[in-house]
């Protein structure tokens, strides 16, 4: 396909009339909208008429904003060569911020009856709102710009024309893609002509009282601080497991790096079984000196150790009846390991410096970070003991597998410090929505706990939580932006005429970029005496960044 054309002509004809409070595009009054306002009435569409019935009316809504569109085309490029012409639609489309167009293929024989048009979409602002309230999809989401595609066409061609999502972004696609063709040429052109006739909003009612009833019997893994919260495909499929463990008494082994909320997912597999009623006990076995961790966990008589001036009760003992969580599992010294071991396979324990066994009900939950096969294989951990705990393991996702579940974690966590600080706040900033999902929390879930709580702590009230204050490392000047990637990055441009310099003197140089980046970042260190911090700071990098490039420069200096 060859490129689109310049939509300078298209610029030209919007007018800001701010003397009178009006936008125009050529003839056509617009209106500038926030996206927020946009998500906003499709969550409240969504929750009030359901998912099929507000499909239907956005792309109603869509193929009407498609028409209207339709009638600048041939006025704007009247003796253009009709891929031009038509391309006043997919433009347009773009310049109002709907969605980022790219023709794939154009095919049109009218006296034939055939018209064949694909179009690639990137950043649906459907998609991205689909997937911000309601989690990712398994069917296609870009309802009033799928309507567009097809009123656009339809009154361009003065005759049917009706598009097909054949992928979307919001069902874990890269990019959306439509396919469009005359409406007697889809098999199914019956059904798809439906979705833009109007119909009864009543028609829906028996429909949407099965849906809520199915909502409702729904079991969500929750412990006494509420749900768990996530809508992400990793979340969903850990919580599957965990509802699955629920009805049963095996013991579940939890996996997962540091911060990932292990208790709260042991509390809520406890909340949720028959255990419920009966006491949840939680021991730390990194937290505790090896000498008293047996007496911690099993309990001790009086006289057993020094100090031991009475008998007292063990983890295992206090459990009776419900559930033991051994957290950082793998800490958990070998001697005190063979006696789990035991407990595990006779449900007795006998108290340090005791002599009777002790029958006690647990349901034993243990949780590590620690990779245990490899703990097993340094001496570290006893094999007998990881496959009698290792019946139902359940991995945690650690948060950046969890890119669906942040804003939603988020929004939460304002919430709760909010109450606790007194601040009323506004919710984030797009930009800190974006700087948050492009981060690589190596903290998880407690990490963000804490940016969000600082985020609270700094903004003030009635105003929104912006980037800077969740990530107080990165500067936000002038020209600090989001980067293709979405993570945050300053851009200070140099003047025109610098920029000019630079550039003959790195062409002179006969220097790569690569090799110029490793000439900048040695002479920054060797002014810093080896001091890394003041070499990223004369480099406008973070120290941990300027550490990645050294580590890379190294690697590329070696044989």
């Amino acid at each position: 396909m060859p490129p689109l054309p310049s939509d300078a002509d298209l610029r030209r004809l919007v007018h800001f009339s701010a003397g009178d409070g009006r936008i125009w595009l050529s003839g056509q009054r617009m209106v500038l909208v926030h996206a927020a306002a946009l998500h906003a009435l499709r969550r409240e569409l969504m929750g009030t008429l359901g998912r099929a019935q507000t499909r239907r009316l956005l792309l109603r809504a869509g193929y009407a904003s498609g028409e209207r569109d339709a009638l600048l085309a041939r006025q704007v490029r009247p003796d253009a060569p009709l891929l031009d012409v038509f391309a006043v639609g997919p433009q347009l489309h773009m310049l109002e911020g709907a969605v980022q167009v790219t023709p794939l293929a154009f095919e049109i024989d009218e006296a034939a009856g055939h018209f064949l048009g694909q179009f690639r979409w990137d950043h649906s602002w459907e998609a991205e709102a689909q997937v911000r309230d309601f989690g990712p999809q398994e069917e296609p989401a870009c309802w009033m710009l799928l309507g567009y595609a097809s009123g656009y066409t339809s009154a361009f061609f003065k005759r049917s024309v009706l598009f097909k999502e054949v992928q979307c972004a919001a069902c874990g696609h890269d990019h959306c893609r439509i396919e469009g063709r005359f409406a007697e040429a889809w098999p199914d052109s019956e059904a798809m002509a439906r979705d833009y006739d109007p119909d009864s909003v009543l028609v829906q009612l028996d429909e949407l009282q099965s849906q809520v009833q199915t909502l409702r019997t729904q079991l969500q893994p929750a412990d006494e601080l509420g749900p768990l919260i996530g809508r992400s495909r990793a979340f969903e499929q850990t919580a599957a497991l965990l509802r699955k463990a629920a009805a049963t008494q095996v013991t579940v082994l939890l996996t997962g790096e540091t911060g990932v909320g292990k208790e709260r997912f042991a509390r809520a597999l406890h909340a949720m079984g028959t255990r419920a009623d009966k006491p949840f006990v939680a021991i730390n076995c990194a937290a505790l000196p090896a000498e008293l961790i047996e007496s911690e966990l099993f309990g001790a008589e009086k006289g057993a150790y020094t100090g031991a001036a009475s008998a007292r009760m063990g983890r295992f003992e206090r459990a009776h009846g419900g559930t033991l969580m051994l957290d950082e599992l793998g800490e958990l010294p070998l001697p005190a390991q063979a006696k789990l071991l035991r407990v595990l396979q006779t449900g007795e324990i006998e108290r340090l410096g005791g002599h009777e066994a002790r029958r006690v009900d647990v349901r034993v939950v243990a949780a590590t970070n620690v990779d245990l096969e490899q703990a097993v294989q340094e001496g570290r951990f006893r094999r007998d003991l990881l496959y009698r705990l290792n019946i139902y393991p359940i991995r945690i996702p650690p948060l950046r597998e969890r890119a669906d579940d942040i804003e939603l974690l988020a929004m939460h966590l304002l919430q709760k410090y909010a109450v606790r600080h007194g601040k009323r706040l506004a919710g984030f900033t797009d930009r800190a929505l974006l700087a948050m999902r492009a981060h690589a929390w190596p903290g998880n879930v407690r990490e963000l706990e804490n940016l969000i709580e600082r985020g609270v702590i700094l903004t003030p009230s009635d105003e929104s939580v912006d980037a800077d204050l969740l990530f107080p490392h990165i500067t936000m000047q002038a020209g600090a932006t989001v980067n293709a990637r979405g993570a945050l990055e300053r851009t200070v441009a140099a003047p025109a005429h610098q920029a000019a310099s630079l550039y003959d003197t790195l062409l002179h140089s006969g220097l790569s970029l690569e090799a110029l980046e490793d000439t900048l970042i040695r002479e920054a260190v060797a002014r810093a005496g080896g001091n890394l911090s003041a070499a990223a700071r004369a480099l406008g990098l973070t120290r941990p960044q300027l550490s990645y490039r050294l580590s890379r420069l190294n690697e590329r200096a070696q044989p």
